[in-house]
C-alpha cells in the first residue's frame, strides 16, 4: 500500500510531539517530511535559560537529533523556510526553491517574539530571547560588555536576567507596571519575588515606559531613555515582552486567521487537508503558550492524522508552577479577588506566602510563594469545584497537615 505524504512545517516542540504520537499510532501510514528554518534537530526551548546561565550545553537540550529523523525514516529539511503553500496543487515551496507535495499538511509555525517598535529597536545589540541563536548572540555580546537591560518582567525576562547574572553581567529588568509577573502573581507575591531577586543582585526599573534606545554608533549602544525623562546606560537590550502567533504563511495561503490560525476541535483548519498545532493556533477564541496544552493538541491531532481519531481537543484549566531563579512560585485559577473571600498565610522568617480565594465555599484561585508543594492539590480542588467548607480552617496548611490531623 502506497504511503500518504505528510509535510510538517515547523520543527519545534508541538509539531514534533505530533509526529512522535503519530509514529506510535500509525508508523507506516505516511512518508513524513519536516521543514524547519533552524539548522538543527528539534530542541527544548524551555531549557534555553540554563544554556544561557552556563548550566547546560546546547546538546543537553536536543530532543531529536538528525540521526533520530533518519532512524524513523523522516526527511528533515533544516535551515529552510517555507515561503508558499499551493493548496490547489497541495505543494509547499521553500526559500531555496524546493517543492514538496503533500496529502496532509501540518502547520506548526509557532510564534515570533514581539519587539516594541521604539526608536532604536532594530540596532544589532537589541535581541529577543526565543531560540538558541538569540542565546549565542547574547553570550557573544556579553563577553566584552557588562551591562544588560532586559525589557519585560515576566518569566522569560527574569530568566534572561538571571542567566546573565550568573555569567557575571550586571542585569536590570525593566517592566511597564509596578509588579513582576503580574499575569501570574498577585502584588504581594510579586513584591516578595522582587525582594528575593534583588538580594541576588538583580536590579529593577518598574513602572517604566521605554521611549527610545539610543546608540553610540552602529555597533554600540549608549542608553535607554524612558518617557519620564530618566536614562539607563546599557550595552545590550533584551526584549522579552511576549510573543505573537506566526500566521503570515497561513494568511498568505488563504486559511482563516483571526489572532492565530483558526482550528476545530480536531485541530483541523478550514482546509480539511491542513491541520495546525501549537502557539500558531486559535481554538474557541483562545491562544496557547504553555507546553501542556500544546502536547494535548499534538495527541489529539495525531489520532486524526492516523485516521483513527474520535478525540476532540478540550481546553483545560492550567496552573503555573515556576521556579524563577531558585524561587518557587505557583498560581492557578482566578486570583483577582473580585467578589471572593481571601485567606492568607504569611511566614516571613520561612519565606512562605499563601493566598487562597474562595467563592461560595469553593476554592477558585491560589497564589503560593516559597512553599509550592500543595499546588497540585489546590489545583485539583479548583478544577473539581470541591466544597471546602469543612476544610476551611486547615486549608492554608495544605493536604499533608490535614491528613496528619
Amino acid at each position: 500500500m502506497k504511503k500518504s505524504r505528510l509535510v510538517v512545517i515547523g520543527n519545534g516542540m508541538a509539531g514534533m510531539r505530533t509526529v512522535e504520537e503519530l509514529l506510535k499510532l500509525a508508523p507506516d501510514r505516511y512518508d513524513i517530511t519536516v521543514i524547519g528554518r533552524e539548522p538543527y534537530g528539534n530542541y527544548n526551548r524551555i531549557m534555553l535559560s540554563p544554556v544561557l546561565a552556563g548550566e547546560k550545553h546546547f546538546d543537553d537540550i536536543v530532543l531529536h537529533t538528525p540521526e533520530w529523523y533518519k532512524r524513523h525514516g523522516i526527511e528533515l529539511v533544516s535551515g529552510q523556510t517555507v515561503v508558499d503553500i499551493n493548496r490547489s496543487r497541495r505543494e509547499v515551496l521553500t526559500d531555496e526553491g524546493l517543492v514538496f507535495p503533500y496529502d496532509r499538511l501540518l502547520l506548526a509555525t509557532g510564534s515570533v517574539p514581539f519587539i516594541i517598535p521604539v526608536p532604536g529597536h532594530d540596532h544589532p545589540s537589541v535581541v529577543s530571547f526565543r531560540d538558541i541563536q538569540d542565546v549565542e548572540r547574547m553570550l557573544a555580546v556579553t563577553e566584552h560588555k557588562r551591562r544588560v537591560a532586559v525589557i519585560g518582567g515576566g518569566l522569560l525576562g527574569l530568566e534572561a536576567a538571571n542567566g546573565l547574572l550568573k555569567r557575571g553581567v550586571e542585569a536590570t529588568v525593566i517592566h511597564d507596571v509596578s509588579c513582576l509577573m503580574n499575569r501570574q502573581l498577585d502584588s504581594e507575591a510579586a513584591h516578595l519575588l522582587e525582594r528575593d531577586l534583588a538580594a541576588r543582585g538583580m536590579k529593577f526599573k518598574l513602572g517604566a515606559q521605554t521611549k527610545q534606545i539610543v546608540a553610540r554608533d552602529s555597533e554600540h549602544l549608549s542608553h535607554i531613555e524612558f518617557k519620564d525623562g530618566s536614562l539607563l546606560e546599557t550595552d545590550l537590550v533584551i526584549m522579552a515582552v511576549g510573543i505573537r502567533p506566526n500566521v503570515a504563511l497561513a494568511k498568505q495561503a488563504g486559511l482563516q486567521v483571526d489572532k492565530a490560525i483558526l482550528v476545530s476541535d480536531t485541530l483541523q483548519t478550514f482546509d480539511p487537508k491542513i491541520y495546525a498545532v501549537g502557539e500558531c493556533v486559535q481554538h474557541r477564541g483562545s491562544l496557547f503558550g504553555l507546553v501542556a496544552p500544546l502536547y494535548e493538541q499534538a495527541r489529539v491531532c495525531a489520532t486524526h492524522l492516523a485516521e483513527i481519531g474520535v478525540s476532540r481537543y478540550v481546553q483545560k484549566a492550567t496552573a503555573t508552577t515556576l521556579k524563577v531563579s531558585g524561587v518557587n512560585l505557583f498560581s492557578a485559577g482566578d486570583f483577582s479577588g473580585k467578589d471572593a473571600e481571601v485567606i492568607v498565610l504569611r511566614d516571613v522568617s520561612a519565606g512562605v506566602y499563601k493566598r487562597l480565594f474562595l467563592k461560595e465555599n469553593k476554592l477558585v484561585g491560589a497564589v503560593l510563594f516559597g512553599d509550592t508543594q500543595d499546588g497540585s492539590w489546590y489545583f485539583d480542588l479548583i478544577g473539581r469545584q470541591t466544597n471546602v467548607a469543612g476544610l476551611r480552617d486547615e486549608l492554608l496548611f495544605g493536604k499533608r497537615e490535614m491528613a496528619d490531623a
